[in-house]
C-alpha cells in the first residue's frame, strides 16, 4: 500500500495562439481567411486542453448503498460529501474499487487499514497520504488526474475558484471525489443521523453489524433519510459487500477537524 508525501506540480500556462505566423492581430483584422485560421487554431487548442465533452459513467453499487445514492449509482466526475463516518467512506471505496481500480485517501491519518481490509478494500491498490499539511489541495488535484476515486479531508474551507478548478478537473478525468467533511455544491451530501450496533448481549457477544440512518441531500430534490447496514468488525473482505443491505438508525461522533476512525 503506497504512502506518499505532499507534492504536486502546478498547472502550466498555455502559450498564446497567434493569429497567423509572422502577422500581427492588427494586420489580420478584417481578413476573413485569417479569422478562419484563428478559429481553427483556437479550436485545436481547446480540443487539446479540454476533455469536457465526456459521457458521465456510473459505478453500480450493492443494494444497501444503492438506496442511499441518487439513482443508485456512484457517478464519475462529481463530488460527494460524507459527514461523520469513515466507515461509510470505506464501504463506498470498497464498492467503487471492486473491479480492481485504484483509490487514494488524503488527509485522514486515522484511516484504519485493518478496518479497510474488513470492508474488502485492496490495500495494494490504495494510496495513503495521511498528513499532506497545507499541500492537501495540490496533492488531491494531482491524484485526481490519475486515479478513479479520491477521498480527501479538507484542512480548511475552500474558495469558490478552487472548487471550480477542481470540479473542471474531475469532469476532465472522470474521477469521483469523496470529501470527508464540508464541500460546496456536492452531487449529494451524506450525513449519519442514527446508529445502532447489533450482536451485543448483556455484557457479552460479538458485533455482527451496524445499522445506520443516513440523511441524503442531493440536487434532484428535498433531503431524505435512507437505511444502511454495514458489516461488523472482524468480517472478511469477502463478507463485507454482501453485508451492505438495508438497515436502521445511528448517533454521530464527529469532529469538524478530524473524521473518526471506522468502527
Amino acid at each position: 500500500m503506497p504512502q506518499i508525501s505532499a507534492a504536486a506540480p502546478g498547472p502550466s500556462t498555455p502559450a498564446p495562439v497567434n493569429a497567423a505566423p509572422g502577422r500581427s492581430a492588427a494586420d489580420t483584422a478584417g481578413d476573413p481567411v485569417s479569422a478562419v485560421e484563428r478559429v481553427s487554431a483556437l479550436r485545436e487548442r481547446m480540443n487539446g486542453m479540454q476533455r469536457d465533452r465526456w459521457e458521465p459513467n456510473a459505478c453500480p453499487l450493492p443494494a444497501g448503498l444503492a438506496t442511499v445514492f441518487p439513482h443508485g449509482r456512484l457517478r464519475s466526475g462529481v463530488t460527494y460529501t460524507v459527514q461523520n463516518s469513515t466507515s461509510v467512506i470505506m464501504a463506498i471505496l470498497a464498492a467503487g474499487t471492486a473491479d480492481g481500480g485504484w483509490a487514494a485517501v488524503v488527509g485522514l491519518p486515522d484511516f484504519g487499514v485493518e478496518a479497510a481490509v474488513g470492508f474488502g478494500i485492496d490495500l495494494n491498490r490504495l494510496v495513503l497520504v495521511p498528513s499532506p499539511g497545507e499541500h492537501w489541495l495540490a496533492v488531491t488535484a494531482a491524484l485526481v488526474d490519475v486515479l478513479p476515486i479520491v477521498v480527501v479531508h479538507p484542512e480548511r474551507r475552500v474558495a469558490a475558484a478552487e472548487v471550480a478548478r477542481l470540479s473542471a478537473r474531475l469532469r476532465q478525468t472522470g474521477c469521483t471525489l469523496l470529501v470527508a467533511g464540508h464541500w460546496p455544491q456536492p452531487e449529494a451530501a451524506l450525513q449519519i443521523i442514527g446508529s445502532r450496533w447489533e450482536g451485543l448481549g448483556v455484557g457479552h457477544g460479538y458485533l455482527t453489524g451496524r445499522d445506520l440512518t443516513v440523511n441524503v441531500a442531493d440536487r434532484t430534490g428535498p433531503g431524505r433519510s435512507a437505511p444502511l447496514r454495514l458489516p461488523g468488525l472482524g468480517m472478511t473482505g469477502g463478507e463485507a459487500p454482501a453485508a451492505l443491505a438495508l438497515g436502521a438508525p445511528a448517533a454521530p461522533t464527529f469532529s469538524p477537524h478530524r473524521q473518526p476512525a471506522a468502527g
